[in-house]
């Protein structure tokens, strides 16, 4: 398939080398040229603006930040959706809003385009290894036009809906289930260190178990060993998907106090200058609360 991937940042990257090494036809586009140079050596074409890279496009894919950064792509000077062709397919796999989402459906829709949210669940290395969980909602035909697509970047995809932003409800619920997993492990951290016992005792109980969830010991392991750096998920990622939950209970009246805690716990996180590491530095907080380093 001749598809534009737009953004190649810690998940965007690994996703579009996939897809090339699949054999689909990649152009590429990315806000800092330079970290296309990989993508150009496996032999994707590299576009100068979101326009030119979907001129041809069957498909394009945006991979960015938040809905900041896709309003740019979609709606900038340069922006791809004036660009893209009648029939081609918009497959939006960022976190964003469900309001943009909607906004999103709508305008496709009026232009006589599809549109596909499909987020995705996983770190870099997930991406890289193609071991994403893809959480895809669209018309059903345009869902199986893009089974070639997702079953190079994932080792599942779940259907969520017919209607697009169904599948960004789903994600931010994970995200935030993800998010309070993590605040959970850095008071029960904070708890076990400020008692005397060692971290490293209470992460072999947490994993010592074949049931342990991957989450513990992936976020048990980076909190016992204080290793937040390199991030894989910029804690300002958390900040602002902690806010679009935020958001997302507004909209539908429901009462979110968990996600109101993580909100003040990212703030705080920020406040302290930790805005460069994984997002699971928010343990940091509860450790220092606790009057920890």
């Amino acid at each position: 398939m001749n598809i534009a991937f737009l953004g190649l940042g810690n998940m965007g990257a690994p996703m579009a080398l996939n897809l090339v090494r699949a054999g689909h036809q990649l152009t590429v586009y990315n806000r800092t040229a330079g970290r296309a140079d990989a993508l150009a050596s496996a032999a994707a074409r590299i576009a100068a603006t979101p326009t030119e890279a979907v001129a041809d496009a069957e498909a394009v894919i945006t991979m960015v930040a938040d809905d900041h950064a896709l309003m740019q792509l979609a709606f900038g000077e340069t922006g791809f959706l004036q660009s893209l062709p009648p029939g081609s397919i918009h497959i939006s796999m960022s976190t964003i809003g469900v309001a943009f989402a909607r906004t999103l459906t709508e305008m496709h829709a009026s232009a006589k385009r599809a549109f596909v949210s499909a987020p995705v669940l996983g770190r870099p290395e997930a991406a890289a290894a193609a071991k994403l969980l893809i959480l895809a909602a669209g018309p059903e035909a345009i869902l199986d036009r893009c089974r070639s697509i997702f079953s190079v970047l994932g080792q599942k995809t779940i259907v969520i809906s017919t209607d697009p932003p169904a599948a960004n409800v789903i994600k931010l619920c994970g995200n935030f289930l993800i998010a309070s997993i993590i605040e959970t492990l850095g008071e029960a951290f904070a708890l076990a260190r400020k008692s005397g016992v060692p971290a490293a005792k209470l992460l072999e109980v947490l994993t010592g178990s074949p049931a342990t969830a991957p989450l513990v010991s992936t976020y048990g392991t980076i909190i016992a060993e204080g290793k937040f750096s390199p991030p894989g998920f910029r804690l300002p990622l958390g900040l602002k998907d902690v806010r679009l939950v935020l958001g997302a209970g507004d909209a539908a009246a429901v009462p979110l106090p968990v996600a109101s805690l993580l909100h003040d716990a990212f703030l705080t996180a920020v406040g302290r200058g930790y805005s460069d590491l994984d997002w699971s530095a928010i343990a940091k907080v509860a450790a220092e609360n606790a009057g920890l380093p």
